[in-house]
């Protein structure tokens, strides 16, 4: 059973806590609630399990800004400069593979992401159901998958980001969200 933790700034270091230990959990993220862990392969197989994903699916990873810019990805200025948002860009890696980034403006991620490091996170939903928007609907489905859960009662869930390939030029917008680009 998932350990129900409580949306306030204090639980954010909590939070990061977990995470870097390797633990998966559900909470608000800047544009809808997220299954997330720990950005390595480890977690990203226990994410595969838990959401029923195709293999062939990637994640989102979340970091910090300075994150970005430390890491081995080529991330165009024109997107650096949009970041903080709700934008999600599909970036090339040093080793010559994609990663779907985004850098979030909220400030609950903003504060665990130094402590936890980079981060996996997907919608809350069964691969290729509806994504579920609010403790309540998450609570009965995940509480048994995962090993924390975030109530935040006021975050009714919103809309996810807006995705952008941008290894090509023009960039391809492949879902439109929260961000207008």
């Amino acid at each position: 059973m998932a350990t129900i933790i409580e949306y306030n700034p204090s639980s954010a270091s909590e939070v990061g806590e977990r995470l870097r230990r390797g633990e998966a959990g559900i909470f608000p993220c800047d544009t809808i609630y997220g299954l997330c862990g720990a950005a390595n392969d480890d977690i990203a197989e226990r994410l595969y399990e838990i959401k029923k994903r195709p293999l062939s699916k990637s994640f989102i990873m979340l970091m910090t800004l300075e994150q970005v810019k430390a890491s081995s990805l080529s991330v165009p200025d024109d997107i650096l400069s949009r970041w903080p948002a709700p934008l999600t860009a599909i970036v090339m890696d040093s080793d010559g593979s994609t990663k779907a980034v985004r850098v979030p403006s909220d400030p609950y991620l903003l504060s665990l992401l130094p402590i936890s490091g980079p981060i996996f996170s997907t919608s809350v939903n069964f691969s290729g159901e509806k994504s579920l928007l609010t403790f309540d609907d998450i609570l009965p489905v995940f509480s048994e998958a995962v090993d924390f859960i975030v109530d935040a009662p006021e975050i009714k869930g919103g809309m996810a980001s807006t995705l952008v390939d941008a290894t090509c030029r023009p960039y391809r917008i492949l879902r439109q969200g929260a961000y207008i680009i």
